[in-house]
């Protein structure tokens, strides 16, 4: 990501670029919640010293960025601690003024004006065209969604489409349209549990027939699949779930189990087996355990 800018960082997910100018014209009217507003308003001092600071002493961490906040918020879900820079951090690059320009050696995310970090030189759009762009983009990566889903905002994008026993309006990309006929590769993905393809359930279950559960928070005794298991995508059929875990103390990646929804084919086993492989090469760890 730091060194050919294909990519940028936003709360915790990775973009390409080439949806930066799109997504700015929304990150300027940040925050919508009156109650983040008014935070930001009482610290606006504290505001600039930090963007004062990354630009004078910049690429940082935020621990080394101090705590001038005048007012604090509490963190209700504990996921914030009691200082005040990583969430001013984060505010400010909702707002397109900072960014993450890398991680650091633990993971840590690495701090700079956003003028540093994003490409020079990028389009500029209006409100409304943005808009309408970011939907026609959201539709081309999914194919098909609702038309009015929260996770995927497609609105008027597309073409109207009917999924057979729903209920739900549907917009479909014209050019996955075009290419429904064709002969699908087959290719193997391993779903994050938080991926956005997954956040819309009804839209999972009525297009793919997969009923996913995050069993992450569920009893041990309750889960079927595994803590934290990922989907399996292969082509555009949902065909099992990979629990396994980076190990990062002993540098593996740890397979505990490989679940089928219906017996693999060898070569389909073979795909998968192989992507598995690829990933753990990736990560720059060995692989233990189902092979």
């Amino acid at each position: 990501m730091e060194i050919d800018r294909l990519l940028f960082e936003l709360d915790g997910r990775f973009q390409p670029v080439s949806m930066l100018p799109l997504m700015l014209p929304g990150m300027r009217r940040w925050p919508r919640h009156e109650s983040t507003r008014q935070w930001l308003e009482a610290n606006d001092a504290f505001r600039r010293d930090v963007i004062a600071r990354l630009r004078a002493e910049g690429p940082l961490l935020a621990e080394q960025i101090p705590d001038t906040a005048a007012v604090a918020r509490d963190s209700a879900d504990g996921w914030y601690g009691p200082n005040q820079v990583p969430r001013m951090l984060e505010a400010l690059a909702r707002q397109g003024v900072v960014a993450v320009t890398a991680r650091s050696a633990g993971r840590r995310r690495v701090w700079d004006v956003a003028e540093r970090v994003f490409p020079a030189g990028m389009p500029e759009y209006s409100d409304e065209e943005a808009e309408r762009m970011l939907a026609e983009r959201r539709l081309q990566a999914a194919g098909i969604a609702k038309q009015n889903s929260p996770w995927t905002c497609v609105r008027d994008a597309g073409e109207p489409a009917r999924v057979e026993g729903s209920k739900w309006k549907w917009r479909v990309d014209p050019e996955a349209l075009a290419r429904v006929d064709d002969e699908v590769d087959g290719r193997v993905a391993f779903l994050n549990p938080y991926d956005g393809m997954l956040m819309d359930r009804p839209r999972i279950s009525e297009v793919f027939e997969f009923d996913y559960v995050l069993e992450q928070f569920k009893p041990k005794s309750q889960r079927r699949y595994g803590y934290f298991a990922h989907p399996i995508l292969m082509g555009d059929r949902f065909v099992g779930m990979l629990d396994a875990e980076l190990d990062r103390k002993n540098e593996v990646l740890r397979v505990n189990a490989i679940h089928d929804f219906l017996p693999f084919e060898p070569e389909e086993d073979d795909m998968i087996r192989a992507e598995i492989d690829e990933l753990a090469r990736w990560l720059g760890v060995g692989l233990v355990g189902e092979r």
